[in-house]
């Protein structure tokens, strides 16, 4: 299929514009971003290969890692996706996503993440050791996708995020954008993708949380509030290759690379493996190599990643459960837990 104007100059833009920012964005900021909960994951096939397989993944699971992907559902209809995360320290997330195929202009999503990290007793300069008030901090993440099939073998995709964060009486939100694009190899099995995550606005918390009574010179008592710096969030830029094929006795394998340029840290290197039988029984496990340029050391908390799945038709829906473990690394994290995802997904 040959290219329209319009689209060869949309891709040109895209592509430009990524090469523009090619480092995602300041990285004089390390450990400072905002909305740390856009890095953690959602979605067990995504999670088990590590996000390594940005340049093929599909369906509302591309969502989070690459929304192109978002233009390839397979079902006649749309899909949904219901995800829960035990994260590590006792924290849980929950994310819920639908998408669905808006006649030939391309694929709607929409999705919704909460993170939870239980309760917390307050404290202060005058109660160091407690005042007795509990609070419960919110972190919510609401996100729009559009996706479209460009051509037979390129996809492009958008998110728009909405970001809300409160803690106690203090709170703050921002906007951030995803751009994604997939090319599709053909009979060569090979596939390419890259995508630019959380560009957006930067974040600030207010509120009369930061509100302190201030005593003058004649003894007059004032009202002020302390003012908090903004932080950017965490921008990033991955870039994925992948190698794909079904063999003869319904049997299916693919390798994926992914490189991952952070504003937040040090870069990334992800390797996946992806083996299939029939499209209905998936094993899945990924590594993954995140060095600090200065001291050679690794750095992340999180190391290898495995999974498995089982999708089957069931009266004329596609039913699906998946499953994550992320390993922690004991050496870069004090928390000594598990990291579970469990995802159930409905084609329709």
């Amino acid at each position: 299929m040959k290219l329209s104007q319009t689209k060869i100059i949309l891709i040109l833009l895209v592509v430009m514009f990524a090469a523009s920012i090619s480092y995602a964005g300041p990285r004089k900021k390390y450990g400072t971003s905002a909305a740390p909960e856009l890095l953690i994951p959602v979605g067990s096939v995504g999670t088990s290969l590590l996000g390594s397989n940005m340049s093929y993944i599909s369906g509302v699971d591309a969502m989070y890692w690459n929304p192109a992907g978002l233009a390839s559902i397979n079902t006649r209809t749309g899909e949904a996706m219901f995800s829960h995360v035990n994260y590590f320290a006792d924290m849980k997330l929950e994310y819920v996503s639908v998408a669905s195929k808006i006649g030939s202009l391309g694929v709607l999503g929409a999705g919704i993440k909460s993170f939870n990290i239980g309760e917390i007793e307050q404290t202060t300069e005058i109660a160091p050791e407690g005042t007795g008030t509990i609070f419960k901090p919110t972190y919510i993440t609401a996100n729009l996708s559009f996706a479209r099939q460009m051509t037979d073998r390129i996809r492009f995709g958008t998110n728009v995020k909405l970001v809300s964060e409160s803690v106690a009486d203090v709170s703050a939100s921002g906007v951030a954008f995803d751009f994604g694009i997939q090319y599709k190899g053909g009979e060569t099995g090979f596939n390419f993708g890259i995508s630019i995550k959380n560009l957006g606005s930067t974040m600030r918390f207010n509120g009369p949380g930061l509100d302190r009574s201030i005593q003058g010179i004649n003894g007059q008592i004032s009202t002020q509030r302390v003012v908090l710096q903004d932080f950017d969030l965490p921008t990033a830029l991955d870039i994925g290759i992948s190698w794909g094929k079904m063999f003869k006795n319904d049997m299916g394998v693919n390798l994926a690379m992914s490189f991952t340029n952070n504003s937040f840290t040090s870069d990334e290197f992800k390797f996946g493996l992806d083996y299939t039988y029939k499209h209905i029984f998936y094993v899945r496990g990924a590594y993954n190599v995140l060095v600090d340029k200065e001291s050679g050391k690794e750095l992340s908390i999180f190391g290898p990643s495995i999974g498995a799945g089982i999708h089957y038709p069931i009266g004329g829906m596609n039913i699906g459960f998946d499953y994550a473990y992320r390993f922690i690394n004991s050496e870069a994290s004090a928390f000594n837990s598990t990291n579970q995802f469990f995802t159930v997904s409905l084609g329709f």
